[in-house]
């Protein structure tokens, strides 16, 4: 199916890196849980906030800092080389589609980038191993660089608009494409989840990857409910 394909939209979710070892934010015990992202509004308006989620980001990112690339994302990245996917959209922000060798073109990140931070007012991008050492020396995370304005996690919060820019370019991949192929998320979150619909409504055909069931099982064309890895290790070159 993939073969015969002209343009085929990848949409990935948790479940390609929860074999690379990142939790599962909906998972029973999920550290997330202990450690829920802080809402935009509420991050804003408190400096204390500010600091209990960047204490959370950094216990998180400690969980998963030596996650590597999985068969899934070896195998997307596979497909986007043999020219049959454009881009993958996904809802991920570990970084791991670019670490599998994907270019920052390649990745329409919908919920934003946990690898780095920006700065709210000016947009500067700001690594997180300096932020991390000015925040355990003084307590408190560090001001841009550029406008002193507030620095975040550039990943899209609860709360938060989601960015305009990636948002056009997956609909405009799901609107062209006439396969949509959902690999490991659970399709719950919208407004993301509402993509591969979208693409199936503009005549795509679907399939998804995914170990349980999603609600849009019903109108693919394909279901495989199986570990990713074995079901991808066939596109890695």
């Amino acid at each position: 199916m993939i073969q015969e394909a002209r343009i085929v939209a990848g949409f990935t979710g948790a479940g390609i890196s929860t074999e690379s070892g990142v939790p599962d934010f909906r998972s029973a015990g999920s550290p997330w849980m202990r450690n829920k992202p802080i809402p935009f509004e509420t991050f804003l308006q408190s400096a204390e906030a500010r600091r209990e989620a960047w204490r959370r980001k950094f216990v998180m990112d400690d969980l998963y800092r030596d996650a590597r690339p999985s068969q899934g994302h070896h195998g997307i990245a596979s497909l986007i080389a043999s020219g049959h996917m454009p881009a993958v959209i996904t809802q991920n922000i570990d970084g791991l589609h670019q670490a599998s060798g994907l270019s920052q073109e390649q990745v329409v990140e919908l919920h934003g980038n946990g690898t780095y931070a920006a700065c709210l007012s000016c947009g500067r991008r700001h690594e997180l191993e300096w932020i991390r050492r000015h925040f355990e020396a003084s307590g408190d995370p560090p001001e841009c660089t550029d406008c002193g304005g507030i620095l975040k996690s550039a990943t899209i919060s609860f709360g938060q608009p989601m960015p305009e820019g990636p948002m056009r370019r997956a609909q405009k991949l799901m609107a062209s494409c006439d396969l949509c192929l959902v690999v490991g998320s659970s399709l719950v979150v919208y407004p993301a989840a509402a993509f591969p619909a979208f693409a199936k409504e503009n005549g795509a055909r679907l399939v998804i990857v995914n170990r349980e069931p999603t609600p849009l099982d019903s109108m693919a064309d394909l279901v495989i409910h199986a570990e990713i890895g074995s079901v991808f290790s066939a596109f890695v070159s």
